[in-house]
């Protein structure tokens, strides 16, 4: 099971917590699929005493890890300081860094998702970063201290799921050892498998199972669908061919 700065998750499935018809339907959202992680957006939700406090009590009866973001933040000044709050408002250091650089793609801003993460880091957060699959910003979020990379599989909430293959398994290859996890853009538990099959470590959903005509049973199907996917990598599967080659031996058979 995957590992994030030293701390084992029992599933390789994140969970987001915004859109979902009802309180009761997105626990059994995460009861049903097991995930071992929900995002929670600190512009959304406040700890505490504060408005968001049923919220709060709600996530933590789900028995799983929290992993406060930035959602909604355009600039360095804004995503630093969100962290900051939901710091303390879930006593946790870590954060899913989020910096948008475009607006109707949602596409992550690459330079200033590198200087935030710098910040972050250096203040002792252990940050998330929503990120493309670009090589060279992958790179620089490394050096700036991210243990984790969240590259998008499609903008969010599109459900068009791995858009570029060669991009993603060209960033696994570069990253054998680095925790990465699809973040957006799947729509159906067969492109979760595909990641797995990838390589990748987990998937983060939220629109994919909180939009669908039943939750529960679509968060279930994506982590069967994650397991699947990882058993099959683990499988060591045979190498695609050009030629058919026949699975029945001829060995033996009469000839006419």
């Amino acid at each position: 099971m995957p590992t994030y700065y030293d701390t084992e998750v029992a599933s390789r499935l994140m969970l987001g917590t915004a859109q979902y018809p009802s309180p009761k339907i997105l626990a059994q959202a995460f009861k049903r699929s097991g995930a071992g992680i929900a995002t929670v957006s600190v512009r959304r939700e406040a700890g505490g005493e504060r408005a968001g406090q049923a919220f709060w009590d709600m996530i933590g009866d789900l028995g799983v890890h929290v992993l406060p973001n930035t959602a909604g933040c355009h600039s360095v000044r804004e995503a630093v300081t969100t962290a900051q709050m939901a710091r303390e408002l879930f006593d946790t250091n870590w954060i899913k860094l989020e910096v948008i650089g475009h607006a109707d793609t949602l596409q992550p801003d690459p330079f200033g998702l590198v200087e935030a993460a710098r910040i972050l880091t250096d203040d002792g957060f252990q940050v998330f970063p929503y990120c493309t699959e670009d090589l060279v910003l992958c790179e620089r979020l490394v050096e700036a201290g991210c243990r984790v990379l969240m590259p998008w599989g499609a903008p969010i909430g599109t459900g068009l799921g791995l858009n570029n293959i060669y991009g993603l398994r060209s960033l696994r290859a570069h990253f054998p050892d680095l925790p990465l996890v699809i973040d957006a853009g799947l729509g159906l538990p067969s492109q979760a498998a595909h990641a797995m099959e990838l390589g990748y470590d987990a998937v983060l959903l939220n629109t994919a199972v909180a939009k669908a005509g039943d939750p529960a049973a679509m968060a279930e199907g994506f982590a069967r669908a994650l397991e699947a996917g990882r058993l099959g990598l683990e499988a060591d599967p045979m190498e695609p061919r050009d030629m058919a080659a026949p699975s029945t031996p001829v060995l033996g058979r009469a000839f006419i």
